[in-house]
């Protein structure tokens, strides 16, 4: 997390905007990791992105998970690939918890609601990116084509609105993101 956050503050003061790309798991839960200072790491990441002042896009490609891809992804869009996820815990540790049983996990995970449409839906990204039919991962050259389209549409939006108006609203959409809601 800290080597990605020089690499952004160096974009910055040579106002290069940063696009982000996430894929991994969740932060490392281990002892080691938290003597470390993992969790002031990705405090301090979200707090250094909210105030970029330079365009920001982050895409998950992937899995989006836990405070690991928060750390990256407090950007002006995130945009996700239509088979991806974006969760705060992963599916068997949600199950091992609310179940006590990691077998669960389809059911959490249909509880949490982590694929592209449900975190869309819920205002937790900005735009689902579409994939060639047999997956980004099968047809790199498709996906990258239609993923690049994508990031260049996104970005002259970003690159034609004032800086204070692009931080004033990154930092509004992650204030009121996902507002808790009931159902019935």
């Amino acid at each position: 997390y800290r080597k990605a956050l020089r690499c952004m503050k160096i974009a910055e003061k040579f106002g290069r905007p940063v696009i982000s790309f996430i894929d991994l798991p969740g932060a490392y839960p281990g002892l080691g990791a938290e003597e470390r200072g993992q969790a002031e790491a990705i405090a301090r990441n979200i707090l250094e992105m909210s105030r970029l002042r330079v365009p920001t896009i982050s895409v998950i490609t992937g899995e989006g998970g836990s405070g690991g891809a928060l750390a990256l992804a407090v950007t002006d869009r995130v945009l996700i690939l239509e088979n991806a996820l974006y969760f705060v815990i992963t599916p068997e540790s949600c199950a091992a918890i609310m179940w006590r049983d990691a077998a669960n996990k389809q059911l959490a995970a249909e509880a949490m609601r982590i694929s592209a449409p449900e975190v869309a839906a819920i205002g937790c990204v900005d735009a689902i990116v579409a994939e060639p039919p047999e997956g980004a991962h099968a047809d790199r050259e498709a996906g990258t084509g239609i993923l690049g389209i994508a990031l260049k549409n996104h970005l002259a939006e970003l690159k034609s609105a004032p800086i204070e108006t692009l931080v004033a609203a990154r930092q509004h959409k992650f204030r009121n993101i996902a507002q808790f809601y009931t159902e019935g």
